[in-house]
């Protein structure tokens, strides 16, 4: 592993959650791993905050923005709100365990 660099607690508010999909399985055949982020969140920032928190060397980030759906409950309409996914590509040999905790 990576030495790790500090970690703060501005990594824990650009990076939200693991988004465990079956595509997201797929994609971890090719050293990638995707994350749910902050709607303002940078890609520097990203990778800066998956190498604080993970200790992996990242690559590249790519990022999506999923606009939300316009939905209806009860006859009235309503959004949901956007969200913004991060595909975080891992140096050769790195890998991150989504299913332990972050350490």
């Amino acid at each position: 592993m990576a030495k790790k660099e500090a970690v703060d607690a501005r990594h824990y508010d650009v990076i939200r959650a693991p988004h465990i999909t079956e595509k997201a399985t797929l994609l971890s055949e090719h050293n990638a791993v995707v994350f749910k982020v902050a709607n303002d969140a940078t890609k520097p920032q990203i990778k800066e905050a998956v190498e604080a928190l993970y200790g992996v060397k990242v690559t590249g980030v790519n990022t999506i923005v999923v606009k939300g759906k316009t939905k209806r409950w009860k006859g009235k309409p309503y959004k949901r709100t956007d969200q913004k996914k991060a595909i975080v590509t891992l140096a050769e040999g790195q890998q991150i365990d989504i299913t332990e905790g972050v350490g």
